[in-house]
């Protein structure tokens, strides 16, 4: 599948991807197939035998807009085969009160609510596809140098003394991005004081392929249904209470998570390992510059108390791939900075709004003053019993009505576009 170029010279490209995760290798199939020479660079070598049994700790909230997404890509039945769980409920309450709300795939005619999909399943599905586009070469592992920008576009050097070019250069590198950094984007960004605590856990009751999610002053607990019947949780918790949890013994840690958690689900048990990653709020303060654009976490990072991180940058990577082709259709520059613009402006606006919102609602559910506890219980309550406001916040969560008041669903997060 990896692709390999060991010249020296110089190797042109239309676009580089720095970044061949979950959302750069999205990108380069949604432009596989064209006209476009396209290069993904990997840093790091993946590895896809997986022990028999396993289970990745890191998991994504899968909306109908991404499912649609990997759907229209060929992607999405190589990760059902390999473990996609869909769930069809969501239970959500206040630990501190009687606040909670219920959602129901069936209170707007849909089979479920979205999947829970491990992070490598995904990331093997779109590496994976990349061998079948012509127009696509896979540079794993490599590491770049350095990076120099001008006026015909954007000239990498590798590590190994690779050389390559191109009119586009794309940072899909993640939350701390090297090309931002390379082409100082500066970021709005600030911690939350919390750690989200991963791992996989079995529990004595059936998950009842239903997500659950506890809300405390510290932060959320979330129980995520996985294929085989275990749960992946994700514990947002403050900073000492994490490296506590990470270095408890199990039969300790088991207790502690039961305690916390209750016994909606029985006896819980550790399954995994349990890491953990610092949660920060960041947002690049430009998208796009002459000859580059970023994507996914390297434009932004988001609480992950709704899920919705590595779907935003789906969408990031659909809309631009969008730009880019409509570009070359038209016959404009696909490095030109009025291009790249129309990628930013459709999503910089609707990416805010979502990072506000949860920005928002980590800080009303993460406080322990009296009016906010009233404030959220009541809200909750009365969200739960309003059948139009509840079924409008499901289809926005599921991606099956737009993104803002203006921007409609990208072309490739539409369902059967072939059709």
């Amino acid at each position: 599948m990896t692709k390999t170029k060991t010249q020296k010279t110089v190797q042109p490209y239309d676009i580089i991807i720095v970044g061949g995760g979950m959302v750069g290798a999205t990108l380069a199939c949604a432009l596989g197939n064209s006209s476009l020479r396209i290069a993904v660079i990997e840093a790091r070598q993946s590895n896809f035998d997986w022990q028999e049994g396993s289970h990745d700790i890191r998991v994504s909230a899968i909306t109908h807009a991404s499912q649609h997404i990997f759907e229209n890509l060929g992607v999405w039945e190589s990760m059902q085969h390999d473990g996609a769980a869909a769930y069809n409920k969501m239970h959500v309450w206040d630990a501190t009160g009687q606040g909670q709300i219920h959602f129901d795939s069936t209170e707007v005619g849909q089979a479920d609510l979205g999947h829970i999909i491990e992070n490598r399943i995904i990331q093997k599905a779109v590496q994976t596809r990349l061998s079948d586009f012509d127009n696509v070469d896979l540079l794993m592992p490599l590491q770049l140098q350095s990076m120099q920008l001008n006026e015909q576009g954007v000239e990498l050097l590798a590590a190994d003394g690779l050389k390559l070019s191109a009119a586009v250069l794309v940072g899909a590198d993640g939350a701390n991005s090297w090309v931002r950094k390379q082409a100082g984007i500066t970021l709005s960004s600030w911690a939350y004081q919390q750690n989200a605590v991963v791992c996989n856990v079995t529990t004595s009751e059936s998950h009842q392929n239903a997500c659950w999610q506890q809300f405390m002053p510290e932060g959320p607990l979330a129980f995520l249904p996985l294929a085989d019947g275990q749960s992946s949780i994700v514990w947002s918790t403050t900073e000492e209470k994490s490296r506590s949890l990470l270095t408890m013994d199990e039969h300790s840690f088991n207790q502690e998570l039961q305690l916390t958690f209750g016994s909606s689900l029985g006896r819980i048990q550790l399954s995994s390992e349990r890491g953990s990653f610092p949660l920060r709020l960041r947002h690049a303060n430009q998208y796009v510059q002459e000859h580059l654009a970023l994507i996914g976490d390297a434009a932004h990072t988001v609480h992950p108390l709704a899920g919705q991180g590595v779907n935003l940058g789906l969408l990031d990577a659909v809309v631009l791939a969008e730009e880019l082709l409509r570009a070359q259709e038209k016959k404009r520059e696909i490095g030109a900075l009025s291009t790249l613009r129309r990628y930013e402006r459709r999503r910089k606006g609707d990416n805010i709004a979502m990072l506000a919102a949860m920005d928002g609602f980590k800080r009303l559910f993460s406080n322990d003053l009296t009016p906010l506890k009233f404030l959220r219980n009541s809200g909750l309550n009365i969200a739960d019993k309003l059948g139009p406001l509840k079924n409008m916040m499901i289809k926005r969560a599921m991606g099956l009505s737009g993104l803002g008041l203006k921007e409609k669903l990208p072309y490739l997060a539409r369902p059967n576009i072939e059709s």
